[in-house]
């Protein structure tokens, strides 16, 4: 599947989700292996296969890069879920114990760190971390990333995760409508 024939899929009432991806398919704000990495990570993180497919048909990354956003979506899955807890927990004292959670794959991501830490901080919005967002965006600008390409990220995140969404919704309507028939 492609993402033509993603957009063509959604419903009606989607009509601004589907101009949405073909106008973030098309954005020049970010190097192709930022975007499509954004992209791709994103799919990863929510999961709907159709999306993931049509997104991997249309990315246009190297298998190392592909690998790497893989990477990106699986922990900041992890890291997302802890640092989020801790950061709502009450109890401070968590915050100062060390996490002893294995992330090697962010230190040695197999792509630029930059364009790492931009697809980290695509999967962080999805996931609703607002401590790992702010670690990722403290370190792209780091690297001199302009905010733009942080701004781009995100907005690609929260289109990947509403198509996604609606995909799902639509094929378990679907299937709700196939059992009760």
């Amino acid at each position: 599947m492609t993402l033509d024939a993603l957009r063509d899929q959604l419903p009606d009432y989607a009509k601004d989700l589907a101009s949405n991806l073909g106008a973030l398919a098309e954005e020049t704000v970010m190097t192709g292996q930022q975007k499509w990495g954004c992209f791709l990570a994103s799919a990863h993180a929510v999961g709907q296969g159709d999306v993931i497919r049509a997104i991997e048909t249309e990315a246009e990354l190297s298998d190392e890069a592909k690998t790497s956003a893989k990477a990106a979506a699986a922990l900041m899955a992890m890291n997302n879920v802890y640092y989020r807890a801790i950061h709502l927990m009450k109890n401070t004292e968590y915050r100062t114990l060390p996490a002893q959670l294995r992330m090697h794959g962010i230190a040695d991501p197999g792509v630029g760190k930059a364009d790492f830490e931009l697809w980290c901080a695509a999967v962080s919005a999805i996931n609703g971390c607002g401590m790992c967002l702010d670690a990722h965006e403290e370190e792209l600008h780091k690297h001199g990333t302009p905010s733009t390409h942080v701004q781009t990220a995100l907005r690609i995140a929260a289109v990947v995760n509403a198509v996604s969404r609606v995909m799902a919704a639509e094929r378990a309507a679907g299937e709700g409508k196939d059992q009760a028939g």
